[in-house]
């Protein structure tokens, strides 16, 4: 049985979000900002990804802590993008290597892909990043690319890592157009 269950993310999530992703802005790169988001920053974005139907889940333990958070968000903003995701994981540091992270992706994957998402894509932020990478490929995803020294954070600069996994018929056929998923 597992030590924790995962949820569609709710409003009131939103301060462990901001904690856990201001651990992550502070000691790691996984993001590329270098300040990290006040509550009501990272409220604002909850309610935009969210109010445009994209996944947004929690991984929580038995007294509901949140351990962890994942959502999909548009990949790109042009319209020829809107079948493509991109997927953000972010755990709190009591929770790394415990599989939570591979829970979270998966889930975020059978949601996107059930609201009718063709593509995820992975934008890694470094790539001596070994523990996303490498949850990324037991999840499917296959390397396409790396942008070398896109990024510059804590002194040195950082490399971008670009996995995709295909979702449903990914592009082997046409997508329902009038099932568009935003």
């Amino acid at each position: 049985m597992s030590a924790h269950t995962i949820r569609l993310a709710v409003l009131a999530d939103v301060p462990a979000l901001t904690a856990i992703y201001e651990d992550a802005v502070l000691h790691g790169t996984a993001s590329f900002e270098l300040v990290p988001p006040d509550q009501a920053e990272m409220e604002a974005r909850f309610n935009a990804i969210t109010g445009q139907c994209f996944p947004y889940i929690v991984a929580e333990d038995s007294d509901g802590t949140v351990l962890g958070y994942a959502y999909a968000n548009a990949f790109r903003t042009r319209p020829a993008y809107r079948f493509a995701v991109e997927d953000s994981v972010y755990l709190a540091p009591e929770a790394k290597g415990r599989r939570i992270g591979t829970d979270l992706l998966s889930r975020l994957v059978e949601l996107s892909a059930e609201r009718g998402f063709r593509q995820m894509i992975a934008v890694i932020g470094g790539s001596d990043h070994t523990p996303s990478i490498r949850l990324h490929e037991r999840a499917g995803f296959r390397m396409i690319g790396v942008f070398e020294n896109s990024g510059f954070k804590f002194g040195r600069w950082i490399d971008t890592v670009l996995m995709q996994l295909p979702l449903g018929d990914g592009g082997d056929s046409l997508p329902d157009e009038t099932r568009h998923p935003g």
